[in-house]
């Protein structure tokens, strides 16, 4: 693929945005009654529900741990998320167990989960559409549903993507972008300290460009990261 088609000779792309820019976040709070703290977060076309159980009774003696709670995360897609067929059952559920992995292993060490020894938490995330960078809405989709249950974390946690096109670094990549083969990364980091804590390559990014593209993935999350703290703030308020 040719740059133009991405990125205009005046440094554009497609949806009008520079190569550095995120696309417009929006969040919602408590609109899951039955939920003890929920949280929808879109950013551009990609739109995700969180809703959080707990902290309560572990559901099974299997699973109480004595000294710290158990987080669970339950991962779902609308059949009409993405725009190719729908999935086959086996390949849905691998690609939800993957997603369950994922923010498990992103958010445990952020959770204090000692603060409720023998007890459970249960994270229902659902992917309601897709337009790019699904991972990362759905980590920010979690963070705030946490947040808005008042269960205590170290730090508000925020991700986004970052590429490469044609020697030009992009940040939050759409669904197109994603399907033009380019290399990219998605990084999730601690909003207050900057800290990266988790970093997922999509794909290879060549080793001269990686250090800008990872310095771009790290602005953009910042910037996320900063939307979702103001939105915080203004639920608060």
């Amino acid at each position: 693929m040719s740059r133009a088609e991405y990125v205009s000779p005046e440094g554009l792309r497609a949806d009008g945005r520079r190569p550095g820019e995120v696309r417009r976040i929006c969040c919602a709070f408590g609109e899951q009654a039955r939920a003890d703290g929920s949280a929808s977060f879109a950013q551009g076309n990609t739109r995700v529900l969180a809703a959080v159980y707990g902290p309560q009774q572990a559901e099974s003696r299997g699973d109480a741990m004595h000294d710290r709670c158990a987080l669970r995360f339950r991962f779902s897609s609308a059949s009409f998320s993405a725009g190719e067929r729908r999935e086959r059952a086996k390949a849905h559920d691998r690609r939800a167990a993957e997603m369950e992995l994922l923010l498990r292993q992103t958010f445990e060490p952020n959770v204090l989960l000692e603060l409720f020894p023998q007890s459970q938490i249960t994270v229902v995330v659902q992917l309601v559409q897709s337009d790019g960078g699904e991972r990362s809405a759905c980590i920010n989709a979690a963070a705030l549903a946490l947040i808005d249950a008042g269960v205590p974390m170290r730090d508000v946690l925020c991700s986004c993507t970052a590429g490469y096109v044609d020697e030009t670094p992009i940040a939050d990549l759409t669904y197109a972008e994603e399907c033009s083969g380019t290399p990219g990364l998605s990084l999730t980091m601690l909003s207050s300290s900057g800290t990266v804590s988790a970093l997922q390559m999509e794909r290879r990014v060549p080793l001269g460009v990686f250090d800008s593209v990872l310095e771009l993935a790290e602005t953009a999350a910042a910037t996320i990261g900063q939307l979702m703290r103001t939105q915080l703030e203004m639920r608060e308020s």
